[in-house]
Formats: C-alpha cells, sequence, structure tokens
C-alpha cells in the first residue's frame, strides 16, 4: 500500500503529463468500446428479430431493403404483392408457415403492422396487460409505445398514412387499445399491430364503402385469420409481405430461384442479406479498430517517455530510498505502479466515455430503439480491452523500472 500511495504522489506531481496520457488511454479505449458495443448489440438484435424467417417474400426491388423493412421495420417497403399470388405461394409443400404482413401506416412514427397472432409467437411475445386484437380496428401495442405516447388500454387513436410522423391521419377510422406487450427486446416492442383487414378498411377512400365499413368499426371479423393464415380478400386484395419457414433445408435451395425467376414476387434471405450487410460494414469497424489501437499504442509510448524521463529527474530520490532500506524489487514494483495507476484510470474514462457516447448517439437517432442499441448495457470484451490496456501501461513501465532496479546508490550520492 506505501508503495502505490508512493507512486500516486509522483503521478500528482506531473498533472499535466497524467492528464494527456489519461486522455489518449481514455480515447482509444472509448472509440474500441462503441464500435464493441454498436457491433455486439447489432449482431445479437439482429439474429434475434430474424429467428424462425427462412425467407421473406414481397415485392420486387432491393432484396436488403426488402429485409430492413419486413423483418426489422427500419426502412420502407419494397411495394405490395397480390394476396392471391401469395396465398399460391403458401400451397408450396416446402413451407411450413406463413405470417402476413401489411405495411404503410403509422402513428406518431411506430408503425401499424397488419398480421396475425403467429406473428406475435414467432418472436415468444406474452401480454403485459389486455388481450391480442380480435376485432376490426382493435391493436395490441409494443412497451415502447405504450411508454413514449402514454397509450393505455382502451384508448383510440388515429392512424397516419406512409411510415412518417408528418403524414396526414386517417380520421375516417380510429384504432383502440386492447393490449400491451411486455417487453422482449424485439421489433414487437415499437410496433402496433392488428389485422390486415383494418389496414384495407382504413384505406378504403370510397365514401360508400367507407360508410359501409364504418358500421363494422370494431366488430368480429366474420372469417377473419386474425389467428393465423391468411386473410380473405378480393381479387385485388394486396399486402406488403409474407415471413416464410421452411420444412426442410430444400425449401432455401429451390424456393427463392423459383419466385425470382416465375413470379412478380422476389424472395430474400434474412441470414444472407444481414450476413452481407455486417460483411460491408465489417471493413470500416475493423479500420477504425485499428486506428483505436494505434491511439492506445501511442498512449503507452507516451506513458513510457514520461516515466522514463522523469527517471532521471527522480534518481536522487530513488538513491535516498535505497540507502533508507528500500529493495530494488521494490523500487521495480514502483515504477511499474505507476504505468498500472494511469493506464487503469484512462480504461476507467474510456469505460465512461464509450457508454456515455452511445447512450447519447442512440437518443439522438430517432430509430435506436428498432434496432435495439443502448448504451447502457455491457458486451463481451470490454474486460479484455481494459486489461489490454493495463497490458500496454506495465509493457510502458518495464525499461524505466529496470533502470531504477539499477540505480547506483554511491554514484547518484556522489554526483549530487
Amino acid at each position: 500500500m506505501n508503495l502505490f500511495l508512493l507512486s500516486w504522489k509522483y503521478i500528482k506531481d506531473k498533472p499535466l503529463n497524467t492528464f494527456l496520457n489519461v486522455l489518449l488511454m481514455g480515447l482509444g479505449i472509448a472509440i474500441i468500446l462503441v464500435l464493441l458495443i454498436l457491433n455486439s448489440q447489432l449482431e445479437e438484435n439482429l439474429s434475434k428479430n430474424k429467428r424462425g424467417i427462412d425467407l421473406v417474400v414481397g415485392a420486387k426491388g432491393s432484396p436488403l431493403q426488402l429485409i430492413l423493412a419486413n423483418v426489422y421495420h427500419i426502412d420502407f417497403p419494397t411495394g405490395n404483392i397480390k394476396l392471391d399470388e401469395a396465398k399460391a405461394l403458401t400451397r408450396n409443400r416446402q413451407v411450413k408457415s406463413a405470417i402476413p404482413l401489411a405495411l404503410g401506416d403509422n402513428y406518431q412514427g411506430f408503425r401499424i403492422v397488419g398480421t396475425n397472432h403467429d406473428y406475435v409467437k414467432l418472436y415468444e411475445g406474452a401480454l403485459s396487460e389486455g388481450a391480442l386484437w380480435k376485432y376490426n380496428l382493435e391493436c395490441t401495442i409494443g412497451p415502447n409505445v405504450a411508454m413514449q405516447l402514454g397509450l393505455k388500454v382502451g384508448d383510440v387513436f388515429f392512424g397516419a398514412h406512409g411510415l412518417s410522423d408528418t403524414d396526414l391521419d386517417h380520421d375516417e377510422a380510429s384504432y383502440k387499445v386492447v393490449g400491451i406487450l411486455e417487453p422482449s427486446n424485439t421489433a414487437l416492442d415499437n410496433l402496433i399491430l392488428t389485422n390486415i383487414e383494418s389496414i384495407w378498411q382504413v384505406h378504403d377512400h370510397t365514401e360508400e364503402e367507407g360508410e359501409k365499413e364504418a358500421d363494422h368499426d370494431h366488430q368480429p371479423v366474420l372469417g377473419s385469420a386474425y389467428e393465423t393464415g391468411m386473410p380473405e380478400g378480393g381479387p385485388d386484395a394486396e399486402i406488403t409481405s409474407m415471413l416464410i419457414q421452411f420444412r426442410s433445408a430444400m425449401g432455401a435451395v429451390t424456393m427463392p430461384r423459383m419466385i425470382n425467376s416465375n413470379t412478380n414476387m422476389q424472395a430474400a434471405s434474412p441470414a444472407f442479406e444481414t450476413q452481407r450487410l455486417f460483411s460491408l460494414m465489417g471493413i470500416g469497424v475493423n479500420m477504425i479498430k485499428s486506428f483505436a489501437y494505434i491511439i492506445i499504442v501511442i498512449a503507452g509510448l507516451s506513458i513510457f517517455i514520461s516515466l522514463y524521463n522523469a527517471l532521471k529527474d527522480r534518481k536522487y530520490d530513488l538513491a535516498i530510498m535505497r540507502s533508507l532500506g528500500a529493495s530494488k524489487s521494490k523500487l521495480f514494483v514502483h515504477v511499474i505502479f505507476e504505468g498500472i495507476i494511469i493506464t487503469t484510470i484512462g480504461g476507467v474514462l474510456g469505460f465512461i466515455l464509450g457508454h456515455g457516447l452511445v447512450e447519447f448517439l442512440t437518443g439522438l437517432y430517432e430509430k435506436s430503439d428498432a434496432i435495439g442499441i443502448s448504451g447502457m448495457v455491457l458486451v463481451k470484451g470490454e474486460f479484455y480491452v481494459f486489461l489490454i490496456s493495463v497490458g500496454i501501461g506495465v509493457l510502458a513501465s518495464i525499461l524505466p523500472a529496470f533502470n531504477a532496479y539499477r540505480t547506483d546508490i554511491s554514484k547518484v550520492l556522489a554526483q549530487e
């Protein structure tokens, strides 16, 4: 403990050098932690949201956009597909299950998704209060929707056309909240779920049909597949996409090519597209990580130079310590402690800066809840980054510590 306090005293005597060394080390660690947190949480949450989905079928366009819009709900849909064509596809023997989705509306920036109860089961969603939707224009909302908008069971609201909170309201039909889901850290947390017939109803703008449908607001959906399966609709009925699960691996080989070549629809694999996305992102992430490690190495060199130069000014003090009975090994450990203290403080600073920066950025980015990023979560690898930084501090201290170990008492005292 005495050696530790003595090392701390010498560090305080050089506040500027200590501050610069700690700042350099802290910045390098902060950059690495930001990348580590973002990469780890993105990969974990993207994997969680695509589980149970082997294929997404929707309108032709960008495959990645199709996945982002219909699995992660962070992009615009590529368009709509005919309900009849989608139903025909579900009769393929390779299809184990198919969950229909109808997108295109929002409420205060939260997406309204027409689907069935299988979508909630896909993510193992559970109710916090109320029930799942059963009638037209009833909805069950995610916990983030309830918390941020202050909605509760029994509340009524009007959706807006489009996926932006600045779009015009559908004031001809209102939704009623009948249930709130428990947090699941999936896409469910940020969605307003209803049946597909409700989406069709609010988009029916003709006066005659509007009056006809208005009489059935919040009424039982006759023949509706609100629990499972595909909805019933006319020849012109459309949905946005289907989430398909295969019976066997053979479906992944044959169905995408068949759909893309022989139909007006497009098939995209969430696993393939997310892997491609991460491979593209990985180049930039690795470059920034390399830059951060260079900063940490520079901080280690700075610590080495500071300790080496400080040792020249402290030779007399070290010689007095030796003459008073301090052993060579104690002097060696004393200098090592200085490097450890500086890098430990830098590591703590980097930890605070890294997590604080992620939390700050997620507060600015409106879609951070949708992709599940938070700075208040510890991820794997942080402890190893901290150990690496301390290890660099120890390495930077070894040569100065060895010089302190070799201090010639009589020579130093004679020179003084």
